[in-house]
């Protein structure tokens, strides 16, 4: 079964812009959406098994240990609306956990894992009305209203992911969530996963893994850059580094010059010297407590946080 997809994925005009706004900017930079095209998503997958990587196999740990409770507090007839939606596996749990859930919209810039997830999906729950969205997610979106009926609207947004934007990005995120739970006949919710802080060792080998998988990952956007874009990286001259930042609380990552060289891009040329860095993700760790305080900022009430028996990693349920 085919689920109709919603294409609204940024074309190669808005990545060219955007790329060489980063890289024009002090510090450099690269939107670290753009990871996702389908060799990234293919080596995101393996990232999250990795033993270093630490929040996918925890936060499935307390998903499987704790979905009854958290079906109970969404309630039946729920329409689920995720951002970065992936390969689909948590969905999956969440929707064999729910009762009578009335919708799925899935909502991810990687088209092909999308489609492919959304028709697994559309055979496996045929009562749910899956609506995927190929999109970036970073900016608003005009969503699909679901054709089932549905009492309310929660927001789904595992992964961690909301510690890939900075506090006064994840706000501005938190209250676009916010608005949309006010739609169906209820006031909705937010489920999401917040990654939180913890010695620097672990987190940095989480980042920095032995088999080098996160560094091919990172390098991917450099290949990426000069399929789509006709760059002329050299992948060989830069090297993946990931590093917790204490006063940030986030694990940065860059992509280091490995020496003298210059880069070309649809007529722009950037000079590097060895060392210089291209800033391509944020990792943002945060304690409950300041994960809390974020989400009432954008209008959110807690009403239940779950936790791995080790404190890595947290789930939390609000309500509007």
């Amino acid at each position: 079964m085919t689920a109709p997809l919603i294409d609204l994925k940024p074309d190669t005009r808005t990545l060219l812009e955007e790329a060489l706004a980063g890289l024009k900017a002090t510090p450099r930079h690269l939107p670290c959406k753009y990871f996702y095209d389908a060799v990234g998503a293919r080596l995101f997958e393996q990232i999250c098994e990795l033993p270093e990587y630490y929040p996918t196999r925890t936060e499935i740990s307390i998903l499987r240990r704790y979905l009854p409770d958290m079906a109970q507090h969404i309630g039946p007839q729920a329409r689920i609306v995720e951002y970065g939606s992936g390969e689909g596996l948590k969905i999956r749990l969440l929707l064999d956990a729910l009762s009578s859930p009335a919708a799925y919209t899935a909502i991810d810039i990687s088209r092909e894992q999308l489609q492919r997830a959304a028709n697994a999906l559309s055979e496996s729950y045929p009562a749910v009305d899956i609506q995927p969205v190929c999109a970036d997610y970073s900016s608003a979106l005009s969503l699909p209203r679901p054709t089932h009926n549905f009492r309310r609207t929660v927001v789904f947004f595992p992964g961690s992911t909301i510690g890939n934007f900075a506090p006064a990005e994840a706000l501005g995120l938190l209250r676009r969530f916010a608005a949309l739970a006010q739609q169906g006949q209820e006031p909705g919710g937010l489920l999401v996963g917040v990654d939180l802080k913890k010695d620097r060792q672990r987190v940095e080998a989480a980042y920095n893994d032995s088999r080098g998988i996160t560094a091919q990952f990172n390098l991917n956007l450099l290949q990426r850059l000069n399929r789509e874009v006709g760059a002329n990286f050299c992948l060989e001259h830069w090297q993946h580094r990931a590093y917790w930042n204490p006063t940030q609380g986030a694990i940065e990552m860059h992509l280091v010059s490995q020496r003298e060289q210059q880069v070309k891009i649809n007529g722009d040329a950037f000079l590097f010297s060895p060392g210089d860095s291209v800033h391509t993700e944020n990792s943002f760790k945060y304690t409950v407590e300041e994960f809390t305080e974020l989400a009432a900022s954008a209008g959110f009430q807690p009403e239940a946080c779950w936790l791995d028996d080790d404190n890595l990693f947290s789930v939390h349920y609000f309500t509007l």
